[in-house]
């Protein structure tokens, strides 16, 4: 993670949640605004790159989906390395994936610096009359854990660029941060990106990312 070859910025967000809640069909949305009903569980690791806008500057964000499957935990050290985002998603029809979300959230902790912008997301908010986890429930472990949340459908597109567009700012506002209160990093803003973020979110390892509630 660092500045693509014209300088501009360039993310990784990590997709994380059990499997089939939905996290490969999130990230097709997003990137390619195309859902596919017969999607297949994701077998190793997959990412895309999307370049999208913020504060008029070109952001990349590359955004990795990996199985939520115990046998691929194999791959966990080098899927978080780098990361400075992530999404933990969940299946408001399937209440078990709600409860397994503080599990995911306690291993992004384990492999990731507290710096880095987390998001909860109940996805399949299109499927009200199959609900198992309210929108008060999600809410809730959101502002326990100090995360941002949201509740999306990647089937209807509901709130699905939202939820990457949140995470993509509170990423930029992290590095802007840390960048404009560093006077070692100060001079090389306009000349050398490289990493940038990166050292900046290491400076700020300690901070916790603030609550923010965003839902349908």
């Amino acid at each position: 993670m660092g500045a693509d070859e014209e300088g501009e910025y360039l993310f990784k967000i990590v997709v994380i949640g059990d499997s089939a809640v939905g996290k490969s069909n999130l990230l097709s949305r997003f990137a390619r605004d195309e859902f596919d009903s017969n999607s297949k569980t994701t077998i190793g690791v997959e990412f895309q790159t999307q370049a999208v806008e913020v504060d008029g500057k070109e952001v990349k964000v590359q955004v990795w989906d990996t199985a939520g499957q115990e046998r691929f935990r194999s791959v966990t050290s080098a899927y978080y390395r780098g990361a400075v985002g992530a999404l933990i998603v969940y299946d408001v029809t399937r209440t078990p994936t709600f409860d397994n979300a503080k599990r995911w959230i306690e291993e992004l902790n384990t492999h990731c610096d507290t710096a880095i912008a987390r998001i909860l997301v109940g996805n399949k908010c299109d499927l009200e009359e199959i609900r198992g986890v309210s929108v008060e429930q999600g809410k809730c472990l959101a502002e326990q854990e100090g995360l941002f949340f949201i509740e999306t459908s990647a089937l209807d597109s509901t709130n699905v660029v939202a939820a990457f567009d949140i995470v993509t700012r509170e990423i930029y506002k992290n590095v802007c941060k840390r960048v404009a209160c560093s006077h070692h990093y100060k001079p090389d803003l306009s000349a050398n990106r490289v990493n940038l973020a990166a050292l900046a979110l290491a400076n700020g390892a300690q901070r916790k990312t603030k609550y923010s509630c965003c839902s349908t």
